[in-house]
This record gives structure tokens, C-alpha cells and sequence, in this order.
């Protein structure tokens, strides 16, 4: 990408590889870019390596080649305080990241471990609670909560050290369909309204294109492509070779085009512009003809 000096990255990997003990080449060569307050996602099937790159990301592993840097600052120049003030990781599995016996103690360990006054920690608790709608739960036991309750308190207690950055692994894996646009929405929130920047890798195409800013597409360790929704699903022979699919709605109409030679402009990625697309198709007198009936 041009047009951006460095000090706007958020994050910038460059040439980024690792390989794990077995020989596993999980990374090959990794150029990543992320501006200030962007929602991007890093998309790729399993084994791909896309949880590989957060962890490079985050600190948790450390590349074989390459650099990473973290606001302009290579991430190897950070202490594990500093970095973690600085971004926040979100692990797929909450009972990863969750460890104490009730929500507000398990929200308050991180502003507590700063050594910040205590009003001031019971004040980040609420705070970060109620930003994903979870204020409900504050005396709740963790064992007790549902496993999207989990999720979303387990960003509550990243939330309350008020990072700059949010980088999640999985974030809507294990989600029914509703848990999903949930979480979805509570990251997108916090992404328009707060200004944080969002890193999300995942294998879940659906809800991608209303909410991510950029997509990059991961297959064997390598850099496919990167770009907006449109850019990312209308590439459809990169798409099946990095063994994903298009979101439902985009696959219908697809089909309705290649096989039914319905004559759809362009490749419609959410519900609400493959409404706007079909009813373009539809000739005036009918549409006219239908509203004089429901008056009558």
C-alpha cells in the first residue's frame, strides 16, 4: 500500500516467516499492514496460518525472518507490560484467557497489575463492561457464564487496559449465527466509536464484507491477496484456491448468474444490495402494478 508513512501503521510486518520445531513452514515471506483505527481481516482456511501470524503479531512467537513493528516501534524493543498496554489479544478459546473466580475479578487482574488505584480499576471494569454490554454479569461466577458470555468478557478484560489495538484470534468461533453478528457488532463498535484498531483472523466469510475495511487472504503461509470485500470475492478462482467460499448471499447470486443468466450487475455481498440488485430487474409496471393492489 502507498501513500501511508510509517509512523500510520498500527501494525507493519515485513518479510515475516516462522517455522515451527517439526518443520512446519507455518509463514513464507508475511508483508502485513494495518493503519490507525482500521477493522481488518485476516482470512484464511485452517492450517493457513493465520493464528500463526497473530501470535507473531502479539509477541507470543517470534518470527525466524522479518520485523514486526508495533506504532513504529519493533515489537522486540517492548517489554511484555508495555506491549500488552499498548495492544490487546483475544484468544479463540476464553477459557484461555479467563482465570479467576468471578467476572469484575477476572476484568480488574490487568488495570489492577498496572498498580492503579483501586477507583480507578472499578471504574475501567464498568467501563469495559458495559462497552460489551456485559454489565450484567459483573458478579456472575465465569464457570457459570454461557461460552459467548465468555467471549465477550474475555474482550472486557483487554478492553480495561485500554489498548489502541484489539488483534483477535477466532473471535466468533464456537458462535451460533446471532452469537456471531453479536460479537461482530461489538467489534465494529468499538472500532467506529472508539477509534481501536481490529485485527481479525478468521475462516467465517459471511459478515466479513459489513464490517471489515480490508481483507487479507492467507493460503500456506503466504500472502494471496489483499483488499476491500469487493476486491477479495469477486476473485473467484483466488478464492477456491485458497479453499474458502463466497458468503451465502454472493454464492446464490453467483449461481443465478453463471448458470440462469439472470443479469445481475456486479457481485451483490450483502443481503440488502442483492434486495437492491433483483429489484432493478424487476420491470416498473410490475412493481407499479403491485403497489395500486395493496391499495386496494
Amino acid at each position: 500500500m502507498t501513500g501511508v508513512r510509517d509512523g500510520e501503521w498500527a501494525v507493519k510486518a515485513e518479510g515475516v516467516s516462522f517455522v515451527y520445531p517439526e518443520g512446519t513452514k507455518a509463514l513464507d515471506g508475511v508483508d502485513f499492514r494495518v493503519r490507525k483505527g482500521e477493522f481488518v481481516a485476516v482470512l484464511a482456511s485452517n492450517g493457513s496460518g493465520k493464528s500463526t501470524l497473530i501470535k507473531v503479531l502479539t509477541g507470543l512467537l517470534q518470527a525466524k525472518k522479518g520485523t514486526v513493528r508495533i506504532s513504529g516501534r519493533d515489537i522486540r524493543e517492548y517489554s511484555s507490560k508495555a506491549l500488552y498496554q499498548e495492544i490487546g489479544v483475544v484468544f479463540q478459546d476464553p477459557d484461555d484467557q479467563l482465570f479467576c473466580a468471578s467476572v469484575e475479578e477476572d476484568v480488574a487482574f490487568g488495570p489492577r497489575n498496572l498498580g492503579l488505584p483501586e477507583a480507578e480499576v472499578r471504574n475501567r471494569v464498568s467501563t469495559a463492561l458495559e462497552a460489551v454490554g456485559a454489565i450484567g454479569l459483573r458478579n456472575r461466577a465465569v464457570h457459570h457464564l454461557s461460552f459467548g458470555e465468555k467471549k465477550r468478557v474475555a474482550v472486557a478484560g483487554v478492553l480495561a487496559m485500554e489498548p489502541s489495538a484489539l488483534i483477535l484470534d477466532e473471535a466468533t468461533a464456537g458462535l451460533d449465527p446471532a452469537g456471531e453478528a453479536l460479537m461482530m457488532r461489538l467489534l465494529h463498535r468499538l472500532n467506529r466509536e472508539r477509534g481501536i484498531m481490529v485485527i481479525l483472523a478468521t475462516h467465517s466469510v459471511d459478515l466479513l464484507p459489513l464490517f471489515a475495511d480490508r481483507i487479507c487472504v492467507l493460503q500456506r503461509g503466504k500472502v494471496l491477496k489483499e483488499g476491500t470485500a469487493e476486491a477479495i470475492f469477486c476473485d473467484h478462482e483466488m478464492i477456491e484456491r485458497a479453499g474458502l467460499r463466497l458468503p451465502y448471499i454472493s454464492g446464490l447470486l453467483h449461481d443465478l448468474k453463471q448458470y440462469d443468466g439472470v443479469p445481475i450487475e456486479g457481485l451483490p455481498l450483502t443481503v440488502g444490495d442483492a434486495r437492491k440488485r433483483l429489484l432493478e430487474l424487476i420491470p416498473e409496471a410490475l412493481i407499479v402494478g403491485k403497489c395500486l393492489w395493496r391499495d386496494k
